[in-house]
């Protein structure tokens, strides 16, 4: 994960003087912010674990040695939060919205929801929308009272085409 500033030069006090946050990610989609201003990020896996993320400064998160859960003999390698085999996951879009993050699905076809307490602590997730919509994309939760919104993506070439795709959905 790469901090930079607006004119594209390292931000000031990242952990290697370098434009590079944290490392050791295979493929991040989603990156959230939560209330306490913990950095979350959900990433593809290779074949077998799809991960949700804490981010820290400086942490390495494995990738290619590990895929999900183990952080080596050595204890090197920050753990994910929660790991989802890749049918159940494949995570996209990520947004923190009313207390909760929500992680889109791709393959998975659902809409995850994280609960984040105190600390930014994370509680064991829950599935919506399952099935209902396809493969789900970006999530965006609007401040306030506004809704969540949530788009589809079955028209790439790789989902099963519906009526009235691709959308956008309101979770209120």
């Amino acid at each position: 994960i790469l901090r930079i500033t607006p004119d594209g030069q390292p931000a000031p006090g990242n952990p290697f003087g370098t434009a590079v946050y944290s490392l050791g990610h295979r493929n991040v989609q989603g990156l959230a912010w939560d209330a306490e201003g913990g950095l979350w990020a959900s990433e593809f896996g290779a074949n077998s674990w799809d991960e949700l993320n804490l981010i820290s400064a400086g942490g390495n998160y494995g990738w290619p040695l590990v895929e999900g859960e183990g952080s080596g003999t050595d204890g090197s390698f920050i753990e994910p939060i929660h790991v989802w085999p890749t049918g159940e996951a494949s995570p996209s879009g990520l947004a923190f919205w009313r207390g909760s993050l929500w992680m889109a699905g791709l393959r998975g076809e659902r809409l995850w929801q994280i609960p984040i307490g105190p600390g930014s602590t994370a509680a064991e997730p829950v599935s919506h929308l399952t099935g209902e919509y396809g493969r789900l994309r970006a999530v965006y939760g609007v401040s306030g009272d506004g809704p969540l919104i949530v788009g589809t993506s079955n028209t790439d070439g790789r989902g099963r085409i519906r009526d009235g795709d691709d959308r956008l959905l309101t979770v209120q």
